[in-house]
């Protein structure tokens, strides 16, 4: 399978999707990258971490697919900013690095998700998916599990329906839904019939909310950089020195301690703690009065500001500097493939000539 796969009026539609930039790491980043997921992964894995987190609900088997693990390569080396649940792009990617075998192992995942049954009708859902940026995406899923032999529908939640023992679509039952959604609890009534679905295992749902809590609620990144609360759970001295080195230190706002905040926002990057994305996330350098005003209330997290590294990228006869954030997928711990995404602006995004998801290459 390749790009040529995919829908080219769609594609066409959406000219900043892939960059033609190669973006170049060090393999000793690489390799560091790596060591955190995997000190990451240990601090998760602790019975006092999914008490603090409160991941509960449903004993599921599925771990969740597409897990995006996102770093800013800085001179003191790679710095995770944020853990994603349901990172997005892992197929187009994969595509554009023509990564066969990162596509099989794609295919392996979703398997393992369902566990020993067969998987034999798999639904990708969203909500109104076809208006969706990344929906060339979708259909590219579409076509892969086609070609493994696995039926796959893409729908909104809403399409779906709980009955005998089982969930459906139009009369088809449902083996396993690939989530989409960022209504990581779901939580709205268009969502009613897939929450009931995962809370009675009625079918296999990944990734689903119990893995957003373990991983991706930013206020996740306030532990994961308290060395007094790690060495309290037991965190071993090598494990905490590798999360305090490429976690920037993350703290819970608080109203009262607004003056702080505000004399420190140029060091300090602004996020909620629930949202997804770059939705609603400021640099502090950039902030206005009222905007401040409204993250003292609003559920937000603040971390010591890691500045992107950058990459020339030629865009007509310009060179011109993109800012880059390398992104691993990873499934149980294992990257599964790292790419790029180039962009100009406080986050990314892909509203920039020249920007996208960008191939990288050791170094």
């Amino acid at each position: 399978m390749t790009l040529s796969d995919l829908p080219a009026d769609l594609l066409a539609e959406r000219p900043h999707l892939f960059s033609s930039a190669t973006m170049l790491v060090k393999a000793g980043d690489l390799a560091r990258m790596q060591e955190l997921i995997a000190a990451v992964e240990r601090v998760v894995a602790l019975l006092a971490w999914q008490k603090k987190v409160g991941a509960g609900g449903t004993a599921y088997a599925a771990t969740g697919v597409f897990m995006g693990y996102d770093f800013h390569l800085t001179e003191a080396g790679p710095q995770l900013i944020e853990i994603n649940t349901n990172a997005g792009g892992g197929l187009l990617a994969a595509l554009q690095a023509e990564r066969d075998d990162v596509l099989d192992a794609y295919v392996a995942m979703f398997r393992a998700e369902h566990g020993a049954r067969p998987l034999q009708m798999l639904a990708i859902v969203d909500e109104a998916p076809q208006s969706q940026y990344l929906y060339p995406e979708f259909l590219g899923f579409q076509k892969l599990f086609a070609t493994h032999g696995i039926r796959a529908v893409i729908c909104d939640p809403d399409e779906l329906l709980l009955c005998h023992g089982g969930l459906w679509y139009e009369e088809t039952k449902i083996d396993l839904v690939y989530n989409r959604l960022t209504d990581f609890a779901f939580g709205e009534p268009p969502q009613a019939a897939l929450r009931e679905a995962y809370l009675q295992a009625a079918a296999t749902i990944t990734p689903h909310p119990r893995v957003h809590a373990r991983y991706a609620d930013k206020r996740n990144l306030i532990a994961l950089t308290d060395d007094a609360l790690l060495g309290g759970w037991g965190v071993d001295t090598a494990t905490r020195r590798i999360l305090l080195a490429g976690i920037p230190r993350t703290e819970g706002v608080d109203a009262a301690r607004a003056d702080d905040f505000w004399a420190r926002r140029k060091q300090l990057f602004f996020k909620p703690a629930a949202g997804f994305g770059s939705r609603a996330a400021y640099r502090g350098d950039k902030l206005t009065k009222r905007v401040f005003e409204e993250i003292l209330v609003g559920g937000y997290v603040a971390q010591a500001l890691a500045l992107p590294s950058t990459v020339p990228v030629a865009v007509g006869e310009e060179m011109i500097e993109l800012k880059a954030d390398i992104r691993n997928y990873v499934y149980r711990g294992t990257v599964q493939l790292v790419a790029a995404r180039l962009y100009q602006g406080q986050t990314t995004n892909f509203r920039t000539p020249g920007g996208g998801f960008a191939k990288v290459v050791s170094a």
